[in-house]
């Protein structure tokens, strides 16, 4: 299922690099550690999480994610943003719980029985 998918399943407001959309995602990550989210995540993976500062595009450009959901209506630095757009990774952001939107997201790309 593409990124795009997923924005538009669940209503994801897209921050950065919209170009970015087709990319596809293998799994969702849910964390606010980054070193966390560097040992465990995988190409592809979306990462959720509650941080908001420009390290995050660092790390998910690092292990090639398929973008970042920032939880809670948090809004990014502006460094972030700036990061995230040179760096063409996708930030999304929801009002919803990292607990709510981790469960949303599995729902839609669980395989089907």
């Amino acid at each position: 299922m593409t990124l795009k998918e997923i924005t538009e399943k669940l209503g994801l407001e897209v921050l950065t690099a919209e170009d970015m959309l087709n990319r596809e995602v293998t799994n969702g990550y849910t964390s606010d550690l980054l070193s966390d989210v560097m040992a465990n995540t995988k190409e592809g993976n979306l990462w959720i999480t509650l941080q908001i500062h420009q390290n995050i595009v660092a790390v998910a450009k690092l292990k090639e994610l398929s973008g970042i959901i920032i939880v809670n209506n948090r809004q990014p630095e502006e460094d972030t943003i700036k990061k995230s757009e040179e760096e063409k990774v996708p930030l999304l952001r929801t009002g919803d719980s990292a607990f709510t939107v981790s469960g949303k997201i599995y729902e839609v790309i669980r395989p089907q029985d």
